[in-house]
């Protein structure tokens, strides 16, 4: 599976609320660094815990891709987040980083 094909397997898991199948598209000691440029997850189990908490919280939550760059291991999405109608809506950069064939690190930056 080439990165592009791997960015958007979880992008699809993500809009499926598809835990299980998110986290696996991440490498076991994966980084999640927040806009600020503080990690928030350090594990496929963190990412995992991240996203059962979001899904609870915004059932109807999904990221639409407005466009997507991929050079090498690194795929860098422009994605705008809906989190229910009519409720909260930003715009958010994902840049990935494949290491192995997983998802090794994700920078957002806003």
């Amino acid at each position: 599976m080439t990165p592009t094909q791997l960015v958007q397997k979880q992008l699809d898991a993500y809009n499926a609320q598809d835990v299980a199948a998110l986290a696996a598209c991440y490498a076991p000691d994966c980084q999640i660094v927040s806009p600020d440029g503080a990690v928030t997850e350090k594990s496929r189990e963190e990412v995992a815990a991240r996203y059962t908490k979001a899904f609870a919280q915004f059932p109807q939550n999904r990221a639409n891709l407005k466009g997507r760059i991929a050079v090498g291991n690194s795929v860098v999405d422009h994605e705008h987040v809906v989190r229910s109608p009519g409720g909260e809506e930003f715009e958010i950069i994902a840049i990935y980083t494949v290491k192995d064939g997983l998802i090794a690190r994700v920078n957002f930056a806003k």
